[in-house]
């Protein structure tokens, strides 16, 4: 594939499979991603995402409204208990074929890491391979998921463990590696059974709402990741929300 002029400042449509203007019309039509399909904005409440090598305004990101971040949870909610019966081999499959996908795609990520947030490309692939390691680790969850027995750890006394999917999982993500931190969280909690709920970085969102269509590609079922994009409003109601089970988060406190 013929590269552009320049790498910064231009983004690589993967409908079309041809490199385009970041302040193209092509380039600026952002969304959430919620029940395995793309649901566009609605309110009216919308962030800004800049071209890092003009400062120019780029596309724009729609913020969840509360409904929006009640839809995406009950679309986490009614696809776990079918996702976590699901066998670990089954569900390690899908993370054998997520891993492909990210590999063959990863000149195109590489481009939308760089064109939103302004890494080098070469940084933008670093970082990314950084992240597909842990897909990788996550492939072998069917090893990962073996529980422990122990003959007499006292008198008359066995001990065993097994390992059980906790339910829906809230991720919360920075902009400083909008490939490498989704992937260091995602993947892993999926493989275990779990649904996960993503809220990326609203300053460089692209690229995670790539690696949910790939991973639906991959086989993910519909409603086992979900994109809402927002600000610390959504964050707010995600973490407040009771049936949110468990929450992983890197960033600041503002967030």
């Amino acid at each position: 594939m013929k590269s552009p002029p320049l790498f910064l400042g231009w983004v690589l449509s993967y409908k079309t499979g041809l490199w385009t203007g970041i302040g193209d019309p092509m380039a600026n039509k952002l969304h959430h991603w919620i029940n395995g399909q793309k649901v566009d904005g609605v309110g009216g409440n919308y962030g800004e995402v800049f071209n890092p090598a003009t400062g120019e305004i780029a596309s724009r990101v729609p913020f969840a409204d509360a409904k929006q971040v009640d839809e995406a949870i009950r679309s986490a909610q009614a696809a776990f208990p079918a996702w976590s019966a699901t066998p670990p081999i089954q569900r390690a499959r899908v993370m054998f074929r997520f891993k492909a996908l990210i590999e063959d795609n990863i000149d195109e990520i590489a481009a939308l890491v760089s064109s939103e947030h302004g890494k080098t490309l070469d940084d933008a692939r670093g970082s990314t391979t950084r992240g597909l390691e842990v897909v990788e680790f996550a492939c072998g969850i069917p090893h990962l998921l073996k529980g422990e027995f122990t003959e007499q750890v006292g008198t008359n006394v066995d001990s065993y463990s097994v390992r059980q999917s906790v339910g829906i999982c809230v991720g919360i993500t920075p902009f400083n590696f909008p490939a490498m931190i989704p992937l260091w969280m995602f993947p892993l909690a999926v493989a275990c059974g779990n649904t996960f709920i993503l809220k990326p970085s609203e300053k460089d969102p692209s690229c995670p709402l790539r690696l949910a269509e790939l991973f639906k590609e991959a086989g993910g079922p519909d409603g086992v990741l979900n994109v809402i994009n927002g600000d610390k409003t959504v964050v707010d109601a995600l973490l407040t929300d009771p049936r949110v089970d468990a929450v992983s988060f890197v960033g600041s406190t503002p967030i």
